[in-house]
């Protein structure tokens, strides 16, 4: 009988051992996994100001180098944010962008490692048969579409939305195929940028808490952020060139923090 009520014991121990080991393993595994669902912090830099910019020629898919005063600014940032210790950046595959980054990450002691990866969906918006042309001449055009002077359609202002529809509408009589690719509608553009944003977000975040460099262009950070939260009011003016949005995601929520912060360019000029 004792021998019995032994091997019974022994049995019963057996069985709430291997439980609490089992739950003690499911219990890390879901601790581990709230450690990796971390918080990242997007530093969305504006690429430098560049050669057509100076001469006022639209700027989306059609690129230009830095000038060497473009360049200043974006060294300054890159000095600025020098202490960031980013666990990746990204830019658009625009060469004025690329060469953005490779300046703030030249400029930053933490970043030695760390190696820049583009990504198309980053770009500025598409303007078809207006890349390369004369600001001028697309911004009369639109006010023209819209039975309006180019002082009435610039002092009433116009929406990332409107603005963007507006040319791809124009476009569609302008455009002669395989010349150019045809401008961008918003949603085009829109659904492009949050599918970047959305998977580094995903992806950053499972490792952890992490700081990611983004560099992009005017409209589409404006555009990004009017989707992140629709009616965001952007700067007047617009985004400056050298200009960092700050951008916080967790658990599948966005929350913006600055636009347009030019804090970083000063800080950089002091060092």
């Amino acid at each position: 009988m004792k021998k019995h009520l032994l091997q019974l014991f022994v049995a019963l121990f057996s069985i709430i051992f291997i439980v609490g080991c089992s739950s003690t393993t499911t219990m890390e595994k879901k601790e581990t996994k709230a450690v990796k669902n971390g918080e990242v912090t997007f530093y969305i830099v504006r690429h430098g100001k560049t050669m057509l910019n100076t001469t006022d020629r639209v700027q989306g898919w059609s690129d230009a180098v830095l000038t060497p005063e473009g360049e200043k600014p974006i060294r300054d940032a890159g000095k600025g944010l020098k202490n960031i210790e980013f666990s990746v950046a990204y830019s658009s595959d625009s060469g004025r962008s690329v060469q953005t980054a490779n300046i703030i990450l030249d400029e930053n002691k933490k970043a030695k490692n760390v190696s820049l990866q583009t990504d198309k969906r980053l770009r500025e918006f598409n303007f078809g048969s207006y890349e390369g042309d004369l600001n001028h001449t697309m911004w009369s055009d639109i006010a023209e579409s819209q039975g309006k002077t180019l002082d009435e359609w610039r002092s009433a202002g116009t929406s990332p939305r409107d603005f963007a529809n507006s040319v791809a509408e124009l476009d569609k009589g302008r455009v002669k195929e395989g010349e150019n690719w045809p401008a961008e509608d918003y949603d085009t553009i829109t659904k492009r940028l949050k599918d970047s944003i959305d998977e580094i977000a995903k992806k950053e975040s499972k490792k952890g808490n992490s700081n990611v460099l983004v560099v992009s262009h005017g409209l589409s950070i404006g555009a990004l952020i009017d989707t992140l939260s629709e009616g965001y009011s952007l700067p007047s003016g617009g985004l400056k060139n050298g200009s960092v949005t700050t951008i916080k995601y967790k658990n599948g929520e966005y929350s913006i923090e600055k636009v347009g912060d030019l804090s970083y360019i000063e800080k950089g000029k002091n060092k």
